[in-house]
């Protein structure tokens, strides 16, 4: 009789995650189990993994595991994934703090399935880089919100080949080793933006991203294009909200919010 693995597929913004209770360590190969249950065709089909697991100093661990079976630090929208379940599957109590890749993270579950997650304070290392690529000379930022991202404010964001450009920029030298996700921006209005994005460790376009989604907020205020709290528009039409807390020329603070559910339960046969 094959082994089974239990798990719950959950979706926050157009990011789809399958959920592990792994406190009994039932997972020895982290990447390879992602590998497996998230192709498309053969598994589950999802962006990555999450691992809920024990923690010695806060109320619970997360682990990330991408669709290539790398570990990431932090994820927006699979924080107010694990957040949702550990709320409704694991009975926390609204508000907790969990441990991730990129530090510890406070959460409020909110009514409606809506999820607040305060990120860890921004680093910003570029606001006015430039890039060659080819004929093509890019204007970027280039920060950390838990993962690096660049940002890079475009027009026309629906005529851009994402798949193309956010690979080369994603894999250009000026990244390595570790490469960086790519968000391109468009902005609407003081309080509005729309985002596009190229996940590192997915390797393609997503519906949304949560770090990008911050970092593509955080950009905008600091080179006075919006005003916080800022409002996103994804690829996968549903709106993220960021705020954040300006300290002197950098930002002290920063939230992100948007709607997280669960699609089905469901056991995995290894």
């Amino acid at each position: 009789m094959p082994r089974s693995i239990p798990f719950y597929k959950m979706v926050a913004s157009g990011n789809d995650f399958v959920v592990v209770d792994n406190r009994r360590k039932i997972i020895k190969n982290a990447g390879a189990f992602s590998r497996e249950i998230c192709a498309l065709h053969q598994g589950a089909g999802a962006d990555g993994v999450l691992l809920y697991e024990n923690s010695a100093r806060a109320d619970f661990r997360m682990r990330i595991v991408n669709l290539d079976g790398s570990e990431a630090a932090a994820c927006g929208n699979g924080f107010r994934c694990i957040a949702l379940y550990a709320r409704k599957i694991m009975r926390m109590s609204p508000e907790m703090r969990f441990e991730s890749g990129s530090g510890l993270i406070e959460a409020e579950v909110k009514s409606g399935g809506f999820v607040k997650v305060q990120l860890i304070k921004p680093r910003i290392f570029e606001t006015d880089g430039k890039l060659v690529l080819g004929s093509r000379n890019l204007g970027y930022a280039f920060l950390d919100t838990g993962v690096p991202h660049t940002v890079i404010f475009s027009e026309g964001l629906e005529k851009i080949d994402v798949f193309t450009l956010g690979r080369a920029v994603r894999q250009h030298s000026r990244f390595k080793p570790a490469g960086t996700n790519v968000n391109f921006v468009e902005i609407r209005n003081r309080k509005e933006i729309r985002v596009r994005t190229y996940e590192r460790g997915v390797e393609n376009e997503t519906l949304a991203c949560g770090t990008g989604s911050t970092a593509s907020a955080v950009i905008s205020v600091l080179k006075g294009h919006c005003l916080p709290p800022v409002t996103v528009h994804t690829r996968g039409g549903e709106k993220l909200v960021i705020d954040m807390v300006r300290k002197g020329s950098g930002i002290e603070k920063v939230f992100l919010q948007g709607k997280a559910k669960f699609v089905y339960k469901g056991e995995y046969y290894l």
